[in-house]
């Protein structure tokens, strides 16, 4: 599902921070020297501080709302921890707290809006326009939420050491882009944790699979997403307008899972162990499949502390229906303030609903190929909504698509696109696939150090073009 700011055009991807040449050839390499070099008792201070350096590099004003916020919940989580005896008073102050985290999100992703809303009601200019989303501030929100409610129900104990508990909120090798980790999995890792060579081989074959994602992949697909947007209406073909959506859905997902891989890799650099995020989502075989392993963390979120308490699947089935679609009603809410994510968040959980009252039998008997077909139409359908800012916009989108309001089948522009951009296109779909990781998975596993030094060099090579694109 990904972390959004909010805005025109869709989403505003995460911050371009792991693959910058500073982050690279600077941060990095002296945190992680310096991480290697200190005593067990002071690496989380050593990660907390360069994490707080990292966060005001690309927010340098929203560091002291953060830590503001971080305080107030270990305060708070403090007092639940004295009061859970009394049930009645720490259910009132869990409530409370998850009220004042949740407000304060509301304000920073809705606040602009209303007042802009209230600004053309009144007959005077507002001279407070509200501000915007500081990053991560989305992820970090729930990070807490995650602590607060563990604490209340007495699934972990209370973090006494507010370092430690600021390092699981803005550890910086999740910062831009989760995965959002619950605390109930950090807590242990947070007191101990173990870091070897292996580990941290392995972190760097995670981290330079994700920069090729994000380099070479998402960022040049993104260059065919653009051409297809700056086309004027009317001047798009029914291929140009498929060609956009799928360069929208290869971009995204390259982008979101290669942060996501960045973050597990740096993570396990430094010894922990971060939840994986995306499980090829394009090859499953229903959408209610591809949300379930799609930024499966904020899904997992979701389940945890909205759909389960809700009763979840085992109350009727009017109810796991309501249950649905309030979790996408919430999810598209998450998004931002724009109504776009609304209607896409509705039609992703009236698509769950028909497919669990109705549909699923039916993709379960029709051969895999059609239900994966049937999947990826429907959710290319989605990500229309989801890029396109307004209402309107989609469904002109949509038409074009489908060849109403489009200048024809295919143009001069669509075919230069499409000729320009086939290699790249057909490598990203078959990417797509698990076969391809778990073929050169399996050929590596048997062993020997040719092979080792074979997935060296290719490893060092992919780390050579991230760098050239980077540069250059």
């Amino acid at each position: 599902m990904g972390e959004s700011h909010g805005g025109g055009g869709g989403v505003v991807m995460v911050a371009g921070l792991f693959d910058s040449v500073v982050f690279l050839f600077s941060f990095l390499p002296i945190v992680l020297f310096l991480y290697y070099l200190m005593p067990e008792q002071l690496k989380n201070i050593l990660l907390l501080l360069a994490s707080l350096v990292f966060y005001a590099w690309g927010e340098p004003v929203a560091i002291f709302l953060l830590l503001g916020m971080l305080l107030f919940n270990y305060a708070w989580g403090l007092h639940l921890a004295g009061v859970l005896k009394n049930r009645r008073r720490a259910r009132s102050g869990m409530i409370f707290c998850v009220a004042i985290n949740l407000g304060l999100l509301s304000f920073f992703l809705y606040g602009r809006t209303v007042l802009g809303w209230l600004e053309a009601l009144l007959p005077v200019k507002l001279p407070f326009q509200g501000f915007a989303l500081p990053m991560g501030m989305s992820l970090c929100t729930l990070q807490m939420l995650s602590y607060i409610i563990d604490v209340y129900r007495g699934n972990v104990k209370v973090q006494k050491n507010p370092a430690d508990l600021a390092l699981y909120v803005l550890m910086f090798s999740k910062m831009p882009g989760g995965p959002i980790v619950r605390y109930i999995e950090m807590e242990k890792q947070l007191r101990a944790r173990q870091i070897s060579s292996g580990k941290v081989g392995e972190g760097a074959m995670y981290f330079i699979r994700g920069l090729s994602k994000k380099v070479l992949f998402a960022d040049n697909i993104g260059l065919l997403y653009d051409e297809v947007m700056a086309l004027e209406t009317g001047q798009m073909s029914v291929l140009s307008a498929w060609l956009g959506c799928i360069a929208f859905a290869l971009k995204i997902y390259y982008n979101l899972s290669g942060y996501t891989d960045m973050a597990i890799g740096l993570g396990k650099m430094t010894g922990f162990d971060f939840p994986e995020n995306f499980q090829y989502p394009y090859a499953t075989g229903s959408t209610t499949e591809f949300w379930y392993k799609w930024h499966m963390s904020l899904g997992a979120w979701f389940r945890e502390y909205v759909y389960h308490p809700l009763g979840g699947g085992d109350t009727e089935e009017s109810k796991q229906v309501r249950n649905i679609l309030l979790i996408w009603l919430l999810v598209g809410l998450f998004r931002g303030p724009s109504l776009n994510y609304l209607i896409w968040g509705v039609y992703c959980g009236i698509l769950m609903v028909a497919e669990k009252l109705f549909l699923w039998r039916a993709l379960d008997q029709m051969p895999a190929f059609l239900g994966h077909v049937y999947s990826v139409f429907m959710v290319m359908i989605g990500w229309v909504f989801f890029f396109q800012s307004r209402p309107a916009a989609a469904f002109v989108y949509l038409g074009n698509m489908f060849g109403a309001g489009a200048v024809g089948l295919s143009d001069d522009r669509g075919m230069y696109l499409l000729v320009t951009n086939l290699a790249l296109l057909i490598v990203m779909i078959i990417g797509l696939f698990p076969f391809v990781h778990k073929g050169y998975e399996t050929i590596m596993d048997r062993g020997g150090k040719g092979l080792a030094l074979i997935n060296c060099a290719i490893y060092g090579v992919m780390f050579v073009l991230c760098m050239t694109y980077i540069v250059c």
